[in-house]
């Protein structure tokens, strides 16, 4: 029987994977688009929007609807390619298939 490590050992590991995770997170960075790049949204893997550009082309004050519907689908957009990136990103834990992160046991 494998010998399992203390809690001490646990949790110096878990913050490691913590701190990673953290790193990789601030790494990414997507941009989302909308209106064929008349819209852009940069978004961080924390999923905090970094910048927002408009073209100017876009913005037409008898439409405000569609103006809002495409800064929606910039975002979502943005949204989906972090997910993207955080799951390519991401290696599972052994044994818990979509996990982020490693947490290898010593002697396992």
């Amino acid at each position: 029987m494998p010998k399992m490590p203390n809690m001490n050992q646990v949790l110096k590991m878990a913050q490691e994977m913590s701190s990673q995770m953290e790193e990789q997170m601030d790494a990414i960075e997507v941009e989302g688009n909308a209106g064929g790049g008349m819209v852009k949204i940069v978004m961080n893997g924390h999923k905090n929007i970094l910048s927002l550009t408009i073209s100017p082309d876009v913005v037409d004050p008898e439409d405000i609807e569609m103006l809002q519907d495409l800064v929606i689908a910039a975002a979502n957009d943005a949204l989906t390619k972090v997910d993207e990136q955080v799951k390519e990103n991401s290696p599972a834990m052994p044994g818990m298939p979509g996990m982020p992160g490693g947490f290898p046991f010593p002697g396992m």
